[in-house]
């Protein structure tokens, strides 16, 4: 009786640790981005966030939906996914706003203008969402006609985790130009490391592709360099460099 109401707290205990890091695995990417939008809100100033972050995020995340028409992965990747991409729209949304409420050129620049020059910085949230769709349908229909290829299929997968891995090598050569991690959240770094270990081991436990491990690894080690400038840097201060938060530095949103 005691061994059989022990394996059912062990059960039930194993479910509930399941679904909480089921759950980390969906939100957990998403919540660093969720002081950054009450900021961006409060101060009604979005030069602190570079939209290319919602660019490469969003480009990634199409990709791995892709991936997994041609290498099934688990379920809860793929709402990773659909939650990230739907963040990066908000995200989008809200700096769009607050960017042409404060900007003094009244010039529409749209999406259809196809100008390089205005390219990621249009008037309105539609032009991106045109934007987004566009990349989705000659991805998919890319994918669609190379999905026999497995030499293809497993591109696009590092394609897509790879680009998502890079996003903190500009924060990484910021700090190094300026020789000083000033104006750079330390918790927010903090929060990247131990989202990105959590997520490599799971990679790992889940058995996962072998794009989305190696990639969460390389994730880790740019997170853990980025912290070691922390420490090099306020404990061997350079020589002072005056800079402001760039607004094309931070790859994860500071």
């Amino acid at each position: 009786m005691e061994d059989e109401l022990f394996d059912q707290i062990v059960s039930v205990f194993n479910q509930l640790v399941s679904w909480v890091a089921a759950g980390a695995m969906v939100f957990g990417g998403v919540v660093p981005y969720i002081p950054q939008y009450r900021d961006i809100r409060r101060t009604q100033n979005a030069e602190g966030f570079s939209t290319y972050v919602c660019l490469v995020l969003l480009v990634a995340n199409i990709l791995r939906i892709l991936f997994r028409f041609g290498r099934y992965f688990e379920t809860l990747l793929l709402w990773q996914s659909i939650i990230m991409i739907a963040t990066m729209l908000i995200m989008l949304n809200l700096c769009t706003n607050v960017r042409m409420a404060t900007e003094l050129n009244t010039k529409r620049r749209s999406f259809i203008d196809f100008d390089w020059n205005y390219f990621w910085s249009w008037s309105h949230f539609v032009d991106y969402l045109q934007c987004v769709l566009a990349f989705t349908l000659v991805a998919a229909y890319i994918t669609y006609l190379l999905l026999d290829s497995a030499l293809f299929v497993e591109t696009l997968g590092f394609l897509a985790v790879f680009a998502e891995a890079m996003l903190g090598t500009p924060q990484l050569y910021c700090n190094y130009q300026n020789k000083s991690t000033e104006g750079m959240s330390i918790k927010m770094v903090l929060m990247w490391t131990s989202g990105d270990t959590f997520k490599t081991g799971y990679f790992l436990l889940t058995q996962a592709p072998v794009q989305f491990w190696t990639c969460g690894l390389l994730q880790v080690i740019v997170d853990v360099a980025i912290l070691f400038q922390v420490y090099y840097y306020s404990r061997y201060p350079q020589k002072p460099v005056s800079h402001t938060v760039s607004h094309t530095t931070s790859a994860k949103a500071l």
